[in-house]
């Protein structure tokens, strides 16, 4: 479980192919001395677990399906990418309960810049639209946001000069695709209904 909250921008320094998956060496900074093997990292809102740290690179692997429902499989050398490790019972909860467990990408349809930092426009998967809500919690490369608008498949957010600066939201612009993990709470409910719904039909 993480909170949304990116504590550190990393850099990918190899990406290469494990089988029909992906290992990455990420530069983690001085996060990567509070990992430890088999650990749990958020990477741009996807959760891998940690196979080696060694100094400051941290080595994770993205299995075939986590590639096909992510934008790992785009990452190269150099790229950035967010940063979390797992939150803990004694975590501040400064965002949004968040699983590390990608819904879907979305893409980048427009950016403006504000004097308080930009507003960014957003086209989801159709199939996620029912999770989203006016002013609910969003992931957004699992970063913690708000939805300030939803319309039709499309929703806006707000990023803030702190969010930009900390994060991979900075280098969004049209045609970006970003990873998308809606609100969990949502999914629960659904998922409670519906059996609750079959059950009632049986």
């Amino acid at each position: 479980m993480f909170t949304g909250i990116i504590q550190h921008l990393g850099t990918i320094r190899e990406a290469v192919p494990a089988g029909d998956g992906r290992t990455f060496a990420i530069d983690a900074g001085t996060l990567a001395g509070t990992l430890s093997p088999k650990d749990s990292l958020a990477v741009d809102g996807t959760c891998l677990t940690v196979e080696s740290v060694e100094g400051g690179l941290v080595r994770v692997t993205a299995i075939l399906q986590t590639l096909k429902m992510t934008t790992l499989g785009e990452l190269a050398e150099g790229a950035k990418v967010n940063l979390e490790t797992a939150a803990t019972l004694n975590t501040f909860l400064g965002g949004h309960l968040v699983q590390g467990h990608v819904d879907g990408v979305a893409t980048v349809r427009s950016v403006v810049e504000r004097e308080t930092g930009r507003e960014v426009v957003l086209d989801l998967p159709p199939e996620l639209m029912r999770y989203v809500i006016d002013k609910g919690s969003i992931a957004l490369d699992g970063t913690s946001l708000t939805v300030a608008e939803k319309s039709g498949n499309s929703i806006r957010v707000a990023l803030i000069p702190e969010t930009l600066e900390r994060t991979v939201c900075s280098g969004w612009k049209p045609g970006t695709r970003v990873n998308v993990e809606t609100d969990a709470i949502g999914k629960y409910v659904e998922n409670f209904l519906r059996a609750k719904a079959e059950g009632e039909k049986g």
